[in-house]
């Protein structure tokens, strides 16, 4: 069993709900936590099924949120948006870009196939300075507030089991394997180095 707390990335596209629930859980279960977005830009629900409201990502989460309310409280306190907000400030100040982070991880997992691949190329490109190897490991889940908690609790219990492992290495497929069986989801996953 590994004598630290395993440290653990976890990357959706805008650092919003998906990441930042996990975020939450992981944090409160005494992991070292941190959380990304893989887009280009924020992007929350507007006022329109195909328009967005679109931020920076140096934009802070008390920043977007006081501007959603100022356009329109009702609209995005009845879909959540202003509750995940307050949320994430509670977390940190803002999201964070996962292009941007040179941090070190033994585990990232990401919410979607497509964060999935962006994170897989990104860490290809890096130059390898350590060799050291990172997990990549995909929890595909809608983005919605109910699967945004059940994904969190199924990477916390992945985070859980591999801190209990003697070997991470070794111990890896089998976790996974076994989550497999008891979730009925598939897991992608490979190894990038550092």
């Amino acid at each position: 069993m590994p004598s630290y707390p395993l440290s653990v990335a976890v990357v959706c596209m805008s650092n919003m709900n998906r990441s930042m629930e996990a975020h939450r859980i992981l944090r409160r279960k005494g992991f070292r936590v941190r959380s990304f977005g893989a887009g280009s830009r924020v992007r929350l629900p507007g006022t329109a099924r195909n328009l967005h409201v679109v931020y920076d990502f140096s934009t802070t989460y008390e920043e977007m949120r006081k501007d959603l309310a100022r356009r329109d409280r009702e609209r995005y306190n009845n879909n959540g948006i202003l509750h995940i907000l307050a949320r994430n400030e509670r977390i940190k100040p803002r999201p964070e870009r996962f292009r941007e982070c040179r941090d070190r991880f033994d585990v990232t997992f990401t919410c979607q196939e497509s964060v999935y691949d962006t994170v897989v190329e990104e860490l290809w490109v890096r130059e390898q300075e350590t060799c050291q190897p990172v997990h990549v490991i995909n929890v595909d889940m809608d983005d919605n507030a109910e699967d945004a908690t059940l994904g969190a609790f199924i990477i916390c219990e992945l985070c859980e089991r591999l801190q209990q492992a003697d070997d991470l290495e070794d111990s890896l497929v089998e976790v996974l394997l076994a989550a497999e069986r008891k979730t009925g989801k598939s897991f992608l996953h490979t190894v990038c180095f550092y």
